[in-house]
């Protein structure tokens, strides 16, 4: 608050010096002409904007200094909540089946708020270090090696992201277009072949949304492809009361089998997994296997959003650390709710049988259908929505790290965006199983992303607690 006291103003410590001006004779503070440009209050002079840009008071120079934002309120949770969710939402079913239900729950719910932790974290620090990169953060924590620590981690992460949306694009578009076209000898059929049909969905439709400049734009293209993912739960949740146990499912299909010599279907099932006198379709709460290790990483990798925070917080509207936060909890409790009724719902449908890409199981286990198929499309539309979202921390990233300091530039903007697309797609070509990529990413960058930099950079930036508060010390304890 400001103080007049005897014809003098005094200006308290949360507010930014810089944008005032001191007459040494009187000691009076008035507004700078900058600062009077940027009020809502334009018309009026200079002194009164001081007490009437209250919305101002107690933030920092870079929530009103940095340009205005212009994303809403709600695009801003399905931009985040569209940067959460994606790929790994077909693996967390595979992560119950080797942990069981109850653990599951237990592991969700610690990542999830840790995850939500380091958000909070994240804009503390963010708020203290006077800045809006992740990688400008690290370099003030910690100089080069924290810049190149922040900026290897997102970039990544990330293209870890990136890769798992388009192996989703590789192995279901061909079986999309192959049901469509009802075609039953794929040989030669270049656009049955994944590999190509990657690469013509990233030039089509990827490559011109990543060239957008604005992050606020895709909140429509976000908003569709969660649609899409709410549609993918729906029908998990509905396919549970239709398909029966695979023990039982064994017996129908093996005569659906034998009576398809006299009367095909339209989609035949697949011939099942090997089913064996162990399997069981009773759930199970607590599971220890040789994969359950491979369950913290696909949930950590499901959770990390962390490099799209800032970003997203620099195009909100009202911009505050606050209402960013509001914007945060609101997407990750949507998100804890989708990956608890996927996984849940999916685990019950197969038990045991479930693979490590869900769709998958369906094709394995049941066969195609028209509803399956509908799926498909459905996942395949939100994955590659999401894929231009992704891109814009990596390119703000690297754009940081190679020149900082040089001026926007659209040339510069196309060929980093182009080189991403095209080290992503060879990725894509030539890594064998999805399972590679939600296990390295997760158990390296994005434990980095989600545990170790917002924790190191809140300890470092953050001087106004000191080491021995019992905020620093929990955050001290997760490093």
């Amino acid at each position: 608050m400001k103080k007049a006291e005897m014809g003098r103003f005094s200006i308290s410590p949360d507010e930014d010096s810089s944008s005032y001006s001191s007459n040494s004779d009187f000691n009076y503070s008035y507004p700078t002409k900058q600062a009077a440009l940027k009020s809502h209050y334009a018309d009026v002079d200079p002194e009164n904007q001081n007490f009437l840009l209250e919305s101002n008071l107690g933030k920092k120079k870079y929530e009103t200094d940095f340009h205005p934002g212009t994303t809403s309120f709600g695009m801003s949770v399905f931009n985040l909540s569209n940067a959460i969710v994606g790929s790994g939402i077909l693996g967390l079913s595979y992560a119950m089946a080797n942990t069981g239900i109850a653990l599951f729950i237990i592991l969700l719910t610690f990542v999830s708020i840790f995850s939500l932790y380091s958000v909070h974290l994240l804009l503390k620090t963010a708020n203290e270090g006077g800045s809006l990169l992740y990688e400008q953060l690290g370099h003030k924590a910690f100089g080069l090696v924290g810049k190149l620590a922040a900026s290897g981690s997102i970039t990544m992460q990330n293209i870890g992201a990136m890769s798992s949306y388009l192996f989703i694009v590789k192995y279901e578009l061909p079986l999309v277009i192959q049901a469509l076209m009802n075609i039953e000898d794929t040989t030669g059929l270049w656009y049955l072949n994944g590999d190509y049909l990657v690469l013509l969905v990233s030039l089509v439709l990827i490559l011109p949304l990543s060239l957008l400049r604005n992050l606020g734009y895709l909140g429509y293209t976000s908003g569709l492809s969660l649609m899409c993912m709410m549609f993918f739960l729906i029908v998990v949740i509905c396919k549970k009361f239709q398909i029966p146990c695979p023990m039982e499912l064994a017996l129908i299909i093996n005569e659906t089998v034998n009576s398809s010599l006299t009367q095909p279907a339209a989609f035949p099932p697949a011939v099942p997994f090997n089913m064996t006198e162990g399997d069981s379709c009773r759930p199970r709460y607590f599971i220890f296997n040789s994969q359950t290790v491979y369950a913290v990483p696909i949930l950590t990798f499901s959770f990390v959003c962390h490099p799209a925070i800032l970003p997203i917080y620099e195009e909100l509207k009202e911009r505050s650390r606050r209402r960013m936060m509001n914007v945060s909890k609101i997407s990750f409790f949507a998100m804890f709710l989708m990956y608890l009724l996927a996984a849940l719902f999916g685990y019950l449908t197969f038990y045991e049988r479930v693979e490590s890409e869900l769709l998958h199981t369906y094709s394995s286990v049941v066969g195609t259908d028209i509803l399956l198929l509908i799926v498909r499309l459905a996942v395949l539309v939100a994955v590659t929505l999401t894929v231009p979202v992704v891109i814009f921390p990596i390119r703000s990233s690297l754009t940081q790290l190679l020149c900082p300091a040089k001026d926007f530039s659209w040339w510069r903007h196309t060929v980093i965006t182009v080189s991403i697309l095209a080290f992503t797609n060879l990725l894509v070509i030539f890594v064998p199983t999805i399972r590679d990529i939600f296990g390295f990413i997760g158990a390296s960058a994005a434990a980095m992303l989600i545990f170790i930099l917002p924790s190191a950079f809140y300890i470092k930036l953050v001087k106004k607690e000191p080491m021995k508060s019992i905020q620093k010390i929990g955050v001290s304890e997760r490093l």
